[in-house]
């Protein structure tokens, strides 16, 4: 069975070889038919500490590393640079 793949946005790396990733998803409303947007948080597992507050990162499922972390961080797709 393949694995998930989603695309988010980081939101906290306060944590060791841990970030937070917020995504987004739009989804039709049953009854008015109008798309509306639903967010999820996912705590995401990242090796190198790579990742940093504002990136928008790729996230891959994987085996559970701990009580609520079972996806890891695949690639960031571009980084936020705060100039």
């Amino acid at each position: 069975m393949p694995r998930r793949v989603l695309q988010g946005t980081v939101v906290s790396d306060a944590a060791e070889k841990t970030v937070v990733v917020n995504v987004q998803r739009r989804v039709s409303h049953p009854v008015y038919k109008k798309f509306i947007t639903r967010s999820k948080k996912y705590m995401a597992h990242d090796e190198a500490n790579a990742a940093k507050k504002g990136d928008i990162v790729q996230i891959r499922e994987c085996r559970p590393l701990s009580r609520r972390k079972s996806w890891e961080v695949v690639g960031a797709a571009e980084a936020v640079s705060k100039e």
